[in-house]
This record gives C-alpha cells, structure tokens and sequence, in this order.
C-alpha cells in the first residue's frame, strides 16, 4: 500500500475523526456514521445565517478545514470523490439552521447539484428559510454550458462566511455569493494523475507532457500539452484565464492540487504575477493546498474581479485551519546586506590563458552534471552535479570580474565567488580551500604547496580524512603526486575515486547515512569530480 491509509472502507470517518480531535474543540460532528458524516462548529448557536458546503472527500482540506467562526458552519462529507447522501446534507442543514435561515454553497457537479438539491426542498418542507447557490467557475472550456465548480469556490465560502458573521440577511449573502461566482474564474494544470485509494492509479500523461483544464476529481483536462517548466506552465494557465478576466482589480488563489511542493508553489506564485494578468493582481490566497485531489501534482488559478467592500470581506478573520489569510501584493523592500557581508573584492585584472584554463575546468564540471547527479542518487541527495555545475556556471560568468592576473588575489577571488553561489557544506569548504590557499601564496608558497595548505586547512575545518569516502580521497593523492607531472596527479585522482567504490562506509558527508549495499561498488560524486577535473588537465 502506498498511502498511509487503515482500510478504504473508513478513510472518510477516520480523517474527520483527525480533523475533530486536532480542533481544540472547535468542531464537532453529527452522530450516523458511516452513512451520515457532518462536521459543525461547536460554538454554534444559530442566531445568525449558517452556510452548508461539502462534497466528496478526497479534497482536504475542503470542506472540513473551512468550518468554523468566519466560514462555513457545517460541511457535509461523501465518500471519496462521490456526493454525499440526501439525508446527510439533509441533516446538516437541520442541525445548523435557524430563524435567519441557511445558504448551501454547491459546486456544479450533478451528484452534488441533485442531493444538494433535494436535500434543500426537504429543509424547507420543514419550514426553514434555505437558499442555494451553484459554483461553475471552470473555464478550460468556455463555450461549456455546465461548467465545473473548483477552487473558485473558496471565494464565495469566504466572503459569503464574512458577511454572515457580521450578521448579514440570507437574501445579502446569497445576491453576494450569486455576484462572486458570476465574477469567478479557474483553471487547473497537472503533471500527473492522482491515486484513489483502493484503485490503481491511471497513467494516462506521457512524460514530458502534461494536462490543463483538468477538475478535481481525477477526472482528464480538455487537453494534453507539454510541460516545459514552471514559467511556461503558468503561461499556458493565464492565457486561459485573461481571455475571460476584465481589466478591473482581481484577487488570485494559488492552489495546490495536492502533490506539488512548497518550491513548486513559490515558484509558480512568482510567475503568475509576473505574468500577463499580473497587473490585474491586487490580493492574493496562497499559495497553498486548498481544495486537492488528493495526491494530484499540479495547481490551479482561481481570480475574482474585486468589487466595492471584497477587500475587507476577504481580510475579514477567521478561525479555520484550511484559509492562509488574503495579502495584498506590494512591491518587496530588497534591503542592503550588513556591514561586513559586502564583499571587498579584489581589482578585475586580464590574462587570457588563466581566463581559458578556468573556463575550461569549469565546462567539464559543467559537462559531468548529469553523471555526478546520477553517482550522488545512489549515496546522497542527488545534486553534487547540479551544486558543482552552478557554481562554475556562476564562475564562468564572473570571469572578468576576477583578477586573474594575480593568482595570490585569484584564489580568494575564487573562493569568495564560490561561497556565494555554491549551495550547502562543499560551498564553504571550498571557499576555505581556496581562501587558504591564497593565503599561503601570499606568504610565497608555490602552486602545489598552497593547494595542499588549503586541504589541510579544508580537512581540518571539514572533518574528512583519507578513507572517509569524499573527495578527499582523490584530491590528497591528487596534489601529492603534482610534481610528477598532470598525468601522474590525474591518475592518482582516478585511483583514489576508484578506491571510494571499495567502501561500504561513510564518514562525512550526507553519505554516512546510507547503508553499506547502497555504497559499495559506487564511487564518491565528489572523488570523481575531482579525477575527471585532474583527467581534463592531463589531456
């Protein structure tokens, strides 16, 4: 099993179980398990309108994470991507209703729109005022008559939960929900398809594509197209979207359909605001995971035109855990780095032949990223390549910034640049290899003696000692063997990565966490750098 799931049987009443103790108190639930699943407030009174929403499970953390003071009243919970019955909603709506009467918030779905539905005419052969209100804010095919109800949805559980704590009429909230929907605009995007508890999952987006205007029940987009990037992603999206959008104010939710990362997001949210309806941007929600599909890799984006009193409505607070609050965009304050952070760095000089040598190493650095990646997935985190590649790719660009004709002032030069630009503990390792190496050539040492005062120094500060499976073990036989010539430097780095493969135990690095099956016969990413470094020189 691939989900940390009991029995599919029971997954809906054990999450709102999890849900309910992890409240403090705040919600509560209807008895009639299984076939009644209704969370409530546990504050409510029904002096005021009660908003009922709900659906299929399957999107948490809708609509259980957006129960509670400013939001929903109660949310009625189905099976996973199914409606939920006629005397479940039925019995939400009897729970929470009083004399101000109670608003059903539906998305266009015909499960929902049918039990919904008829749960709402049964409510008011009680007596009780009941409104009902239809989200079809999908516009991957715009000409559909019945479009889908996504994420837009939030806004009209929102703005519609504002007004009904601040104790507006059934007839005020439910125009402002009707307006909010008609002023609502979503589209969703995703690389791969979701897995339904109990089902296999379905493989239907090759690699290298992936599907837009898809819903929210694991259901296909309106088309396949390829994925090229998170920029060209949002490109696809908002093109969708402006086609739809007026040039007034807007407020955008970012929503993670729920397998995307928080770096995928950030990113994603970059782009839509540097994108062609950036502009448009005013507010925005997220990004985060609001209404999922399960374990869905994509996202959507959902826009509402903003209106007279919007702003205050979505700022309004509340008392769930599934809302990330409404922000307004403003410009960022890039602040100067402190004293002592600035570099002093020492005067650009030229010389062409130690610009070509540099350059040179950095591209088979560059070149090796693929392989050195695939050597470091076997024993670490996969990115000694790309961490090695970007820094040279940085040095490469700085190149005539250097001084490169005063090596004493080039190793600190060096050094500094890769500190800034190299990512995690070879960064600064390195940056003290080479700051110790200009040091010692300062004081007159020649080229090799100075490399070795930078090991030294780089082991002392570092830990790793010949045997420790880093690349230690090919630099010291590495610089050892200087003298000698390139060609015997570089094979005395091959033999020293070599011997890194013989090991079935780390003792620095993100290595030593790895068992010995997955080391042994693997040599060190950072070891065969430095050979195939050593082997570019020779040759």
């Amino acid at each position: 099993m691939r989900q940390f799931v009991n029995s599919k049987e029971d997954i809906v009443a054990e999450a709102i179980d999890g849900a309910i103790a992890a409240s403090g108190g705040a919600l509560t639930r209807l008895d009639g398990y299984p076939h009644i699943r209704v969370v409530v407030r546990s504050d409510w009174d029904k002096s005021k309108v009660a908003l009922v929403s709900g659906g299929g499970s399957g999107h948490e953390p809708a609509h259980v994470g957006f129960v509670g003071a400013g939001m929903l009243t109660a949310a009625v919970c189905g099976d996973v991507f199914a409606s939920p019955s006629v005397d479940a909603v039925l019995a939400g709506i009897l729970a929470v209703t009083g004399p101000a009467g109670c608003l059903l918030i539906v998305k266009n779905y015909t499960g929902d729109r049918l039990n919904f539905g008829l749960a709402a005419e049964r409510a008011r052969a009680f007596g009780h005022n009941v409104s009902m209100v239809i989200v079809d804010d999908d516009v991957a095919l715009p000409d559909l008559p019945q479009a889908r109800g996504l994420a837009g949805t939030l806004f009209a559980h929102k703005i519609a939960g504002a007004m009904a704590e601040n104790g507006a009429s059934l007839d005020e909230i439910t125009a402002a929900a009707e307006r909010v929907i008609r002023n609502s605009r979503s589209i969703g995007m995703s690389l791969d398809t979701c897995t339904v508890p109990g089902s296999p999952k379905e493989d239907r987006i090759p690699h290298g594509m992936a599907e837009l205007g898809l819903g929210i029940h694991g259901e296909a987009g309106v088309e396949q197209v390829m994925s090229s990037g998170a920029q060209d992603a949002m490109d696809k999206i908002t093109e969708k979207l402006a086609a739809t959008m007026s040039d007034a104010p807007h407020v955008a939710l970012v929503n993670n359909l729920g397998g995307a990362s928080v770096l995928e997001m950030s990113i994603l949210t970059g782009d839509l605001l540097k994108s062609r309806i950036g502009n448009r941007i005013e507010m925005i929600v997220g990004p985060d995971a609001m209404m999922t599909a399960l374990d869905m890799h994509g996202f959507s984006v959902s826009v509402l035109e903003l209106s007279p009193g919007d702003e205050a409505l979505l700022k309004h607070p509340v008392d769930v855990p599934g809302w990330p609050k409404c922000k307004t965009i403003n410009a960022p304050a890039i602040l100067p780095l402190p004293d002592g952070l600035s570099p002093i760095r020492a005067p650009a000089s030229s010389h062409p032949e130690t610009k070509t040598f540099l350059t040179s190493c950095c591209n088979t650095l560059i070149a090796a990223e693929a392989d050195l990646n695939a050597l470091d997935a076997r024993s670490g985190d996969g990115d000694t390549g790309s961490t090695l590649a970007t820094a040279a790719r940085a040095l490469v660009e700085a190149m005539d910034t250097l001084p490169l004709a005063d090596h004493t002032q080039l190793y600190r030069a060096i050094g500094l640049e890769l500190s800034q630009t190299m990512g995690g503990s070879s960064g600064v390792l390195l940056a003290i290899f080479f700051a110790a190496a200009g040091d010692a050539s300062s004081s007159g040492m020649p080229m090799r003696e100075a490399l070795q005062t930078g090991l030294d120094r780089m082991r002392m500060i570092g830990g790793a000692n010949p045997g420790d499976r880093t690349m230690v073990d090919a630099l010291l036989p590495a610089l050892l063997a200087l003298d000698q010539g390139l060609d015997k430097a570089a094979a005395a780095a091959r033999k020293g990565a070599a011997f890194t493969a013989t090991l079935s135990k780390a003792k620095a690095g993100r290595a030593t966490y790895i068992n010995a099956e997955q080391l042994h016969g693997h040599v060190d990413p950072g070891a065969e750098a430095v050979a195939r470094l050593f082997e570019h020189l020779a040759s």
